[in-house]
């Protein structure tokens, strides 16, 4: 049996107000598929720094990372994605600019099954939806 290598990565679930922003990925084989933003962690940063560091690569803006909501363990052909994702806010001032994605929307609750989420964040949209129904 051939193991998978594991891609350990962040996501930032950006909240405004009751909205969720959700980005759509421009390169790659999951080119066109919904997605939070966010991407690798280096070997010497922590789970938080890299997201920090990613949203300002992205997305040209500066977060505050709040709890981490949770962590998709998900099989895709090629790798065995391990991505930690967190709850997150713009700092104040701060304005996003898509540095690496096609498009993005800031998405209501009801608004999330609207678009073509790639497979390891429907599971990040199940707990979102679970969390807010909750709080």
């Amino acid at each position: 049996m051939n193991e998978l290598k594991t891609v350990r990565v962040v996501a930032a679930i950006i909240r405004r107000d009751d909205l969720i922003f959700a980005t759509q990925r421009g390169y790659g084989d999951y080119k066109d598929g919904w997605e939070f933003p966010g991407g690798k962690v280096e070997p010497h940063e922590t789970p938080e720094q890299a997201l920090v560091r990613e949203i300002r690569e992205e997305l040209a803006a500066d977060i505050e990372v709040g709890e981490k909501l949770i962590t998709v363990e998900y099989d895709y052909p090629e790798f065995h994605l391990s991505m930690d994702c967190f709850w997150a806010m713009l700092k104040e001032g701060s304005q996003m600019e898509l540095l690496e994605h096609e498009a993005a929307r800031w998405l209501s609750s009801a608004e999330l099954g609207q678009v073509d989420w790639l497979p390891a964040d429907i599971v990040v949209v199940e707990a979102i939806r679970r969390e807010l129904q909750q709080g």
